[in-house]
């Protein structure tokens, strides 16, 4: 299943993208994408309903496509050639850093440049999304607590992240910074999430055409490293890394100003659009 959330920000219906591509209204089910909605027991209650039966639901603006997410946490150098663009050594652990809540938005929401920014970046990657609670796993049982997938664009500003002292977090969780969607893709639909391609453009010109099979760190290992030392429970959403072309490994470095349009895809999961502005 496609599920997403359409509608006004803060006004998001819950809803589901048929096979005819036409959007469905979830509301008389759920209340939203996320809880206890997309635990195993409720995705299987969203699967039995027709489709069909639902009311159609205007094409308007996605919002993120999962609500109630406590945590975003996102995994740096996660591929080895994204990690020598970056002119630093392949983590022998994965990189943890969190990412605010508060920068997530929709697929398609203009993302705004911040007040001082020089080097805002951009960085396709897979997200994952937690179905149920997940504590102390193990790899062999990880993907049993995943309830989908979804496109993230880990929007990152390296003077702030890599420049200003302190950890990676100011850099990475700038208003906007965290568009997700725009559908969670259950994971049925997903058979192996280490054969996924993705890819970015900006402005037209193709910057990142890579794939999650050159991952340093898999989606199961992530999930079950992750339990050893936070609990993970429905709705938060791990975003596991980009593949190299980012414009701070060019050279020179080439980095996003208003007006840039940036469109971004992984096979399977859709696609995003989004226009840069400077914030306010």
């Amino acid at each position: 299943m496609k599920l997403m959330r359409v509608g006004p920000i803060g006004q998001e219906k819950p809803a589901l993208l048929d096979k005819d591509g036409k959007i469905r209204d979830l509301s008389a089910h759920i209340t939203d994408v996320g809880g206890s909605a997309i635990s195993q027991e409720g995705l299987a209650r969203i699967a039995a309903l027709n489709p069909a039966s639902l009311p159609e639901l205007a094409a308007e603006r996605i919002g993120a496509c999962v609500a109630g997410t406590g945590k975003f946490i996102c995994i740096g150098l996660n591929y080895s050639d994204h990690a020598a663009e970056s002119g630093m050594a392949v983590p022998p652990e994965p990189v943890i850093f969190m990412k605010a809540t508060s920068a997530l938005c929709g697929p398609n929401d203009d993302v705004l440049i911040p007040r001082g920014s020089e080097k805002t970046d951009w960085e396709v990657e897979l997200g994952v999304v937690i179905g149920k609670t997940a504590k102390y796993v193990s790899e062999a049982e990880a993907l049993d607590y995943v309830a989908g997938y979804c496109v993230s664009h880990d929007v990152s500003e390296r003077a702030f992240q890599t420049e200003r002292a302190g950890q990676w977090t100011k850099g990475k969780s700038c208003d906007t910074f965290g568009p997700i969607g725009p559908w969670l893709v259950t994971k049925d639909e997903v058979p192996d999430p280490q054969k996924l391609s993705m890819w970015l453009t900006v402005n037209g010109q193709k910057m990142q055409d890579g794939s999650s099979a050159t991952m340093v760190y898999g989606v199961a290992f992530l999930v079950s490293y992750l339990s050893q030392f936070m609990s993970l429970h429905p709705g938060d959403v791990i975003s596991t890394g980009t593949p190299p072309g980012v414009g701070m490994g060019m050279k020179p470095p080439r980095y996003l100003k208003a007006g840039d349009v940036v469109e971004l895809g992984i096979e399977g999961l859709g696609s995003q659009k989004q226009t840069f502005r400077a914030d306010a």
